[in-house]
C-alpha cells in the first residue's frame, strides 16, 4: 500500500496521442505547465507501445481521427488491458457522433478541439481526482489483514462514531444478553430492525431463531392468525393447523415492527402473551407455553397514543422495560461517510462489482442532503448510483435530481423567511470556495491530500487560498 500511495503523491503521468506533431507538442507544454509528466507519441502503434515500456500511466488522451488506426480503436485496446482505465479522446468541434461512440466504448469524457484550456484542466483534473480516490480506496482495503473489521463482510452491522450511535451502540452491548424487552423508537429508515437483529446475536438466543413481522402490514384478523397460530377449521380456508409466530420463535426472538398500528383488541392478546409466556391459537380454547424474547418498534409516539387512548398504558410499560432511539441520519451527519463506505462495499460484492469511490461534488451532496428516507434511503441511493456509473466511480451525474444539499434548518434548500425560492440560491464561487474550505478542513490543512480530493493541482489549490483568504493551517 506504501507504494501506492508515494506514487500518487507525485505528478500524474499522462500519455498524450495525436498525429499532428506541432498540436501534440503544443498540448504536451501546457499539460507540462500544470505539473503533469506527459509521454507524446504520433500514432496508435507507438501509444501500444509506449504502453508496454513506459507505463503505467494514469490516464492516456487521445485524439480521434488518425491515419491507419484510430483513437477508438487504442480506447478498445486500452479497454481490454485493463477495464478501468481511465481514457479521454481530443474530438475535433462538432465531431459528436464519433465522441459518443467513444463514451458508449468507455472513455471516461471527451475534450474538444481547438482547446478551452480552462475547460480542459477542469475535465482532466476531475477525471484523475476519481481516479486516485478508487485506486486509494483500493490500496487500502487490499492492506487490511483478513478478518479486519473495516473488511467487508456479510453480516449486518451498526456503523457510526457520532456521539447518537456509539450510545446506541454502548446500550445494545448491556442488554442484549439480557431477557429484557426492548422497544426501539425512530424515524422509517433509521434501522430499528438492523438493531433488533444485533441484540439477537448478542444474546443467549443467537442459536435460535430470529422472527420478523410488520404488524402493519397485515389485517387484524390475519396478523392475529399469523401472531399466535389457528387450529384447522378455525375460519373459512384454514384447512389445516398453524403454529403461528410465537411458537416459530420459541426460545428465540421474535421482532414486533410498527407495534402502534397493532388494533386494541390484538393488543390485549399481546399483553397475555408478555405476562403469561403462553398464547391461544384462534379456535382453540388450550393455552400453549412459549419462551420468546419480545422486541418491538414504532416509529410514531407511544406515549401521545396512550394519553389519547390509542394505545394500552399497560402493554406500553410492558414493552418499554429498555428504550433505545435511534436518531435520524440528518442528527448524524459525520456518520455519512462510514455508511456510504460500509454500503458501496456490501453493494459491490452483491452486484459483483470493483469498488466504487464517490468524487467531492457527489460526496458533497450526499453530506448535505436532509434524508428524509434516512439509511434506507442512502442505501437505495447508492445501489441506483452503482449501477448506473460505468467508471467506478459516483459522480453527481448518477445521483437522483433530489439529492441536493438543504438550506440551514429547511428541507428541500428553501429558503425561510419571505418564501422566496432565488434568496438563498449562492454563486458557483461560493459554493466552490465554501468545498475547498472543508476539505482543507478535512485533512487538517494539508494540501497534497485537498489537492488530490479535489483533483487540481497544489499550486492551483494554492492560489484559491491566497484569493479566498483561506486560513492557511
Amino acid at each position: 500500500m506504501t507504494d501506492t500511495v508515494e506514487r500518487l503523491r507525485v505528478a500524474a503521468r499522462l500519455l498524450l496521442v495525436d498525429d499532428d506533431e506541432a498540436a501534440c507538442r503544443l498540448l504536451a507544454e501546457v499539460l507540462e505547465r500544470e505539473a503533469y509528466e506527459v509521454v507524446p507519441v504520433l500514432s496508435v502503434k507507438s501509444a501500444l507501445e509506449s504502453l508496454n515500456v513506459d507505463g503505467p500511466f494514469d490516464a492516456i488522451l487521445t485524439d480521434l481521427r488518425m491515419p491507419g488506426a484510430s483513437g477508438l480503436d487504442l480506447l478498445r485496446a486500452v479497454r481490454e488491458r485493463d477495464p478501468s482505465a481511465l481514457v479521454l479522446v481530443l474530438t475535433a468541434f462538432g465531431d459528436a457522433a464519433a465522441a459518443g461512440e467513444a463514451i458508449r466504448a468507455g472513455a471516461y469524457d471527451f475534450i474538444s478541439k481547438p482547446y478551452d484550456i480552462a475547460a480542459l484542466r477542469e475535465t482532466l483534473g476531475r477525471a484523475l481526482g476519481r481516479r486516485r480516490m478508487l485506486t486509494v480506496s483500493r490500496s487500502i482495503e487490499a492492506a487490511l489483514p483478513p478478518g479486519d473489521p473495516a473488511k467487508p463482510t456479510g453480516e449486518p452491522a451498526l456503523v457510526g462514531h457520532s456521539p447518537s450511535i456509539i450510545q446506541v451502540m454502548k446500550t445494545v452491548a448491556r442488554v442484549a444478553p439480557s431477557q429484557a424487552t426492548v422497544l426501539l423508537l425512530g424515524e422509517t429508515g433509521t434501522g430499528k430492525e438492523l438493531v433488533a437483529r444485533t441484540l439477537h446475536r448478542y444474546s443467549d438466543r443467537a442459536d435460535r431463531r430470529f422472527v420478523a413481522v410488520n404488524c402493519s402490514a397485515l389485517a387484524e384478523g390475519l396478523l392475529e392468525s399469523e401472531l399466535f397460530g389457528h387450529v384447522k377449521g378455525a375460519f373459512t380456508g384454514a384447512s389445516a393447523s398453524r403454529p403461528g409466530l410465537f411458537r416459530e420463535a420459541d426460545h428465540g426472538t421474535l421482532f414486533l415492527d410498527e407495534i402502534g398500528d397493532v388494533s386494541p383488541s390484538l393488543q390485549a392478546r399481546l399483553l397475555r402473551a408478555l405476562q403469561e409466556h403462553e398464547i391461544v391459537p384462534v379456535g382453540s380454547e388450550s393455552p400453549v407455553k412459549v419462551d420468546v424474547r419480545v422486541l418491538a418498534a414504532t416509529h410514531r409516539d407511544l406515549p401521545s397514543l396512550v394519553r389519547e387512548g390509542g394505545f394500552r398504558e399497560d402493554l406500553y410499560y410492558r414493552l418499554n422495560v429498555v428504550t433505545i432511539a435511534l436518531p435520524a441520519l440528518r442528527e448524524r451527519r459525520q456518520d455519512i461517510p462510514l455508511l456510504i463506505d460500509h454500503f458501496l462495499r456490501a453493494l459491490a460484492a452483491r452486484h459483483g462489482r470493483d469498488l466504487m469511490a464517490v468524487d467531492p461534488e457527489a460526496q458533497l451532496r450526499l453530506l448535505g442532503y436532509d434524508w428524509p428516507g434516512n439509511i434506507r434511503e442512502l442505501q437505495n441511493v447508492l445501489e441506483r448510483a452503482m449501477l448506473l456509473a460505468e467508471q467506478d466511480v459516483i459522480g453527481p451525474e448518477h445521483l437522483p435530481p433530489d439529492v441536493l444539499p438543504s438550506s440551514p434548518g429547511v428541507p428541500g434548500g428553501v429558503a425561510a423567511g419571505d418564501g422566496d425560492p432565488m434568496s438563498d440560491l449562492r454563486s458557483l464561487e461560493e459554493l466552490e470556495r465554501e468545498h475547498v474550505r472543508r476539505v482543507l478542513a478535512a485533512v487538517q490543512g494539508g494540501r497534497e491530500d485537498a489537492a488530490r480530493i479535489l483533483g487540481i493541482s497544489r499550486r492551483t489549490l494554492t492560489r484559491m487560498i491566497q484569493r479566498w483568504n483561506l486560513p492557511r493551517d
